[in-house]
C-alpha cells in the first residue's frame, strides 16, 4: 500500500483501478486537493494497493504518514476502470 499524487484529474473514481508500475493498483481512497486554494492544477490524493491489501485498508491496518509516497502526472495514468463497482 502507498500514497499515490496524481497531478491532474484522470478521471478515476473511488474503487478505480489503475496500472502503476506494472501491476494493477486499487484506489482504496481519493481526497481531490486544489479545488478552491492551493496548486493551479487538482491533485489527487490516492491511497493504493493491489486487491489482497483491501482487508488492511477497510480495518485500517496500517500507518498512514508511514506509508511511501510517489507523485505521477495524469497524463503518465493508465486507467483499467474508472470507479469502484457498487457494493450490494
Amino acid at each position: 500500500m502507498k500514497r499515490l499524487i496524481i497531478k491532474g484529474d484522470p478521471g478515476v473514481r473511488k474503487g478505480g483501478i489503475i496500472d502503476y508500475d506494472g501491476d494493477e493498483q486499487v484506489l482504496f481512497q481519493i481526497n481531490r486537493n486544489g479545488e478552491w486554494h492551493g496548486p493551479d492544477r487538482i491533485q489527487l490524493w490516492c491511497v493504493i494497493g493491489p486487491e489482497d491489501e483491501r482487508k488492511d485498508f477497510e480495518r485500517r491496518n496500517f500507518i498512514p504518514m508511514h506509508l511511501e509516497v510517489e507523485s505521477i502526472d495524469a497524463e503518465a495514468v493508465d486507467v483499467i476502470q474508472r470507479k469502484g463497482k457498487p457494493r450490494a
